[in-house]
């Protein structure tokens, strides 16, 4: 396979591991890491987008300010982005529904619009790891979908067909907040859950999911839920974006428990790039700042910031005093998190990230870990922040001793090996 000339040659910022190979220089095991990273598919499984980008004048084909774009990609040496029809989650009612479907049409539009109006002859959609192999081979780069939230199928277990035949091939059933489907990992603080794991209409779409060969994405929901779903999914599944706990003590990570249920069920973890997820220093400076200057403010309002439970117990009339209070209290949280505590925080590494990477591999094998970014979506992090920086990753590796077998595994291999599998259960599910 060949690749587009770098247009650029990136180092890692930081570097915390001893060289590897006898003799080499760092001359000598760059070149190696740019022959290894122009000859592997390189697949990142999470990139958000703004529909405003998929328009006929401002589009991917310009080098935008978002950190992935096709001049980035070609940049950075990105073969393979999945675009993600991302939901926010909202009220479980037939308006909620309603809306919530609205937004992933258009962002499903859009994908579609970029690969087949805008940029045909640069980006194609794949549907299959044949299709991802076949596009490569003509030098183009590979959009492919995912859906984080099912929030938008409402009650309507049919439109997750509807959402297979638009290109979606892997879906989370929640994200941030409960949902119809699934409880989600931000109950876990507070112990505060809608279903206990899955619900009856969550089972079903587990169900649906394996007979159309949809990937179930397990990055955002409650341990409950993902350890029912694992259970339940007679194909593998996958973590879009998601690091290790033990590292990490983010309920976004999932835990050597997981991890390890993850393995016996033939899926991949796709460690992510978000910098509070894989610095354990970062995360807990960013928490206890945010903490500490929520508090502050609060005092400075006049209010106490309650929990959940206590809420509930409030009138409707102190309930709605407390809601104004909390919206001026983020309104003055938004003016200072940036230069008090965000701006502060100690920065998370490619370093950091790949430590996460050797950890997953040491504790499941390196055929269940692959690599994610979460760029335009809060990822990114020193060394790796956009697309064009994509071969820092690949040179880390090759620092710390990974073969290129194993580099082809962890940049895509792993993850199209499970989609191949995910759609011969769900060929083997419509025979019978």
């Amino acid at each position: 396979m060949n690749k587009t000339k770098f247009l650029k040659i990136f180092v890692i910022l930081s570097i915390s591991v001893p060289l590897y190979g006898c003799g080499e220089s760092e001359e000598q095991l760059s070149e190696r890491a740019h022959e290894i990273h122009n000859r592997v598919i390189t697949l990142d499984t999470h990139a958000d987008i703004n529909t405003e980008n998929f328009t006929a004048t401002r589009n991917y084909t310009q080098d935008l300010d978002t950190q992935v774009n096709l001049p980035k990609m070609q940049a950075g040496g990105l073969d393979v982005a999945w675009f993600i029809v991302y939901t926010g989650q909202g009220d479980l009612s037939p308006q909620g529904y309603e809306n919530a479907y609205a937004n992933a049409t258009d962002k499903f539009d859009s994908i579609h619009r970029l690969t087949e109006e805008i940029a045909p002859n640069t980006i194609e959609l794949a549907y299959t790891s044949e299709d991802v192999r076949r596009i490569i081979k003509t030098g183009k780069k590979v959009a492919m979908i995912g859906i984080e939230n099912a929030y938008p199928i409402g009650l309507d277990i049919p439109k997750l067909e509807e959402f297979y035949e638009r290109g979606g091939r892997y879906m989370s059933l929640a994200h941030n907040g409960h949902n119809q489907f699934s409880d989600s990992h931000t109950g876990e603080e507070l112990k505060n859950y809608m279903h206990g794991g899955l619900s009856e209409i969550g089972r079903q779409a587990i169900i649906e999911m394996n007979r159309l060969g949809i990937m179930i994405d397990i990055s955002h929901p409650s341990k409950d839920s993902i350890m029912q779903t694992l259970e339940l999914s007679t194909a593998p599944v996958i973590a879009s974006h998601s690091s290790a706990r033990a590292l990490t003590n983010h309920t976004r990570n999932l835990d050597d428990e997981m991890l390890i249920a993850v393995k016996a069920n033939g899926g991949v973890v796709q460690t992510t790039a978000f910098s509070s997820y894989v610095s354990e220093e970062r995360r807990r400076f960013l928490a206890e700042g945010r903490k500490k200057l929520e508090t502050e403010i609060a005092a400075q309002l006049g209010f106490e910031i309650l929990s959940i439970s206590a809420i509930e117990h409030l009138s409707t009339a102190d309930k709605d005093i407390y809601d104004e209070n909390v919206s001026e209290l983020n309104t003055l949280l938004r003016s200072r998190l940036n230069r008090e505590v965000n701006d502060l925080a100690p920065p998370a590494t490619v370093s950091d990230f790949v430590d996460h990477i050797d950890y997953m591999v040491n504790l499941i094998g390196i055929n269940h870990v692959g690599i994610s970014s979460d760029f335009d979506g809060g990822g990114g992090i020193q060394g790796w922040n956009d697309a064009s920086e994509t071969f820092n990753v690949t040179l880390e590796l090759v620092r710390r001793g990974y073969t290129e077998k194993q580099i082809s595994k962890l940049w895509g291999e792993n993850l199209l090996a499970v989609m191949d599998k995910v759609q011969r259960v769900a060929a083997q599910i419509q025979n019978q």
